[in-house]
């Protein structure tokens, strides 16, 4: 599988598995503290090739996410669940611990999130309480199926909203995945 965009990822033992799973280019930002000279470097990528984010399910992921969306605009996201990035002796989580099935996946069902910012949600904040996801005590767990389901990564509730806008989520993408996790939920 030959990816065009460069990969953004952590480091280099995420690059070493993006390059046992597909081919690609990386670039690391070696941490959540990423440089300006790193942040060139994405920008310049993005206008040549384009750049995929595919960071850790963890909060400095989703840091070094939130830094690079904010400062190069249109980037992609790859998402991977924290189930499948758990190393096998369970000390650590990261895509270097990722199979390479999963690392192909998440990279098939990259997401090119909205920079309209007039789009208008078609998924209201009733909506989200409707379907148990923000003010009820299964809320996270539910979050985390969605967020699987969907391919977009875990949030948390007020992300949530905002995430489903940015990555186009329609209605009855998200009627379905709902529907799929009351049916999980209805057959345990």
């Amino acid at each position: 599988m030959d990816i065009q965009e460069f990969i953004v990822v952590e480091g280099k033992d995420d690059t070493t598995a993006i390059k046992r799973a597909v081919n690609a280019d990386t670039i690391e930002t070696n941490g959540s503290a990423i440089s300006e000279e790193t942040l060139r470097r994405i920008a310049h990528a993005q206008e040549k090739r384009g750049v995929i984010v595919f960071t850790d399910p963890d909060y400095p992921g989703r840091r070094i996410r939130a830094i690079i969306e904010e400062h190069v605009p249109g980037v992609k996201h790859a998402f991977l669940a924290k189930e499948k990035t758990i190393a096998k002796n369970g000390k650590g989580l990261g895509i270097e611990h990722a199979s390479d099935h999963d690392i192909r996946e998440a990279l098939k069902n990259v997401y090119t999130p909205n920079t309209n910012t007039i789009y208008e949600a078609e998924i209201t904040m009733d909506d989200l309480i409707l379907a148990r996801l923000i003010g009820h005590p299964e809320a996270k767990n539910r979050r985390k199926q969605l967020g699987e389901i969907l391919n977009i990564g875990m949030t948390n509730g007020k992300q949530l909203h905002k995430r489903l806008a940015m990555f186009q989520i329609t209605a009855q993408q998200f009627g379905k995945a709902v529907a799929l996790i009351n049916q999980e939920e209805h057959n345990e």
